[in-house]
Order: structure tokens, then C-alpha cells, then sequence
């Protein structure tokens, strides 16, 4: 039976830490998203209509729909509009999942459409720019995780400007 040499183990922990603090150095939780503002003319049902039907263009999957805001209206819950839109490609999925399963919780893609303590709406989404750096992909799903960044910009942006 082979001695663990406890002592060696925790003497080595500082350095395993420090090799990984400079990673989240810095950085905040705005430093992985994506925001986007509505238009000043674009309504919240608007920026809906207009993100559910270019992601139907683009052969993007509305998989899940979560008004938020309404459970907590009626939780007694004072709340503004925070409503949350899943996306998905399945076959893409498929693919980045039999790469690696922690792909499993990138899945599927969401857009929030929350309103700020101004009134102001916004859509926010994960940064996948920031995924893909760390996710050191092999081209073939390189070029796919682009495009799925590539349509995600393209869903919210049609919302944020409204664009039918």
C-alpha cells in the first residue's frame, strides 16, 4: 500500500491556488455577459416577437419559455419584467455534448429579457466569446460554437431593434 505524504500535499495547495487565481483576477460577473438595450421605440412585446420569429428563421428552437415575473407577481413578489427565452440547435448540441459533457451546462442557450430599476429593458446572454477561449474546441466545432454565438447576436439583436 503506497504512504500519502499529507504534509507534501498541503504544502503543495498554495501553489496549486496560486497558479489558478490569476484566472478569475479581475473579473466580474459583467465581464461574462452580453447586454443589449432595447431600442427606445422597441416595446417588450415587440423585442419578443421580433426575437421568436428571427430565431425561427434561423432554424433556432424556442425550447423553453419562463415568465419569470409573472411567478413572482403572483408569489406576492414586487417585481419588473424579467422573462427568460431558451434557444437550441439539437443537432449542434449533440455534437458539443459528445465532445464533452460539461458542454451539458451551456444548454440549451438563453436570452433574458429583464427591465432594470430605470424601467429600461435589456437582453443579456451569456458572453460565448468568453466560453470558447476556454473550451479549446477543435475547428470543426469551433466553427459551430461561432455559430451559434453568430445566431444568438442575430436573435437579440433583431429584438433589441425590434426588427420583424
Amino acid at each position: 500500500m503506497r504512504k500519502i505524504h499529507w504534509l507534501a500535499v498541503f504544502t503543495a495547495l498554495p501553489l496549486l491556488f496560486a497558479t489558478l487565481a490569476p484566472r478569475a483576477e479581475g473579473m466580474n460577473i459583467a465581464d461574462t455577459v452580453v447586454k443589449m438595450p432595447l431600442a427606445e421605440d422597441v416595446s417588450i412585446d415587440d423585442a419578443i416577437d421580433s426575437m421568436l420569429l428571427r430565431a425561427n428563421g434561423l432554424n433556432f428552437k424556442l425550447v423553453a419559455r419562463q415568465p419569470l415575473y409573472k411567478e413572482l407577481e403572483a408569489m406576492g413578489v414586487e417585481t419588473r419584467h424579467v422573462e427568460i427565452f431558451q434557444f437550441c440547435d439539437a443537432r449542434i448540441a449533440a455534437r458539443m455534448l459528445a465532445e464533452n459533457l460539461d458542454f451539458a451546462a451551456y444548454l440549451p442557450c438563453r436570452i433574458t429579457l429583464i427591465e432594470d430599476q430605470d424601467g429600461k429593458a435589456w437582453l443579456v446572454t451569456l458572453d460565448l466569446d468568453r466560453v470558447m477561449q476556454m473550451a479549446d474546441l477543435p475547428p470543426n466545432l469551433k466553427e459551430l460554437a461561432i455559430k451559434v454565438r453568430d445566431t444568438m447576436n442575430e436573435i437579440m439583436t433583431a429584438g433589441a431593434n425590434g426588427d420583424l
